[in-house]
């Protein structure tokens, strides 16, 4: 039936989700923070203004990365 779920790997986990969403609902799926992250799709980095307009499909693979702030200030320059 066209509206099963499929399934993606997202970071190596097999997960379901509802067939041909935008990647950005797949983000908000899965609680990540759309400004936080980068996603390399199927083996590519997928730039951000293609993430409305990219559906995901049975099978795809998802790396999204969460960037980190911080840092030492103990070797910042004075």
């Amino acid at each position: 039936m066209p509206n099963d779920p499929i399934t993606l790997t997202i970071n190596g986990d097999t997960v379901t989700c509802p067939p041909e969403i935008p990647i950005t609902d797949v983000i908000t799926k899965f609680n990540y923070n759309p400004r936080l992250v980068a996603i390399e799709y199927n083996g590519e980095i997928l730039h951000r203004q293609h993430w409305a307009t990219t559906l995901v499909q049975e099978g795809d693979q998802l790396e999204i990365v969460t960037i980190v702030g911080g840092g030492s200030l103990k070797n910042s320059p004075s």
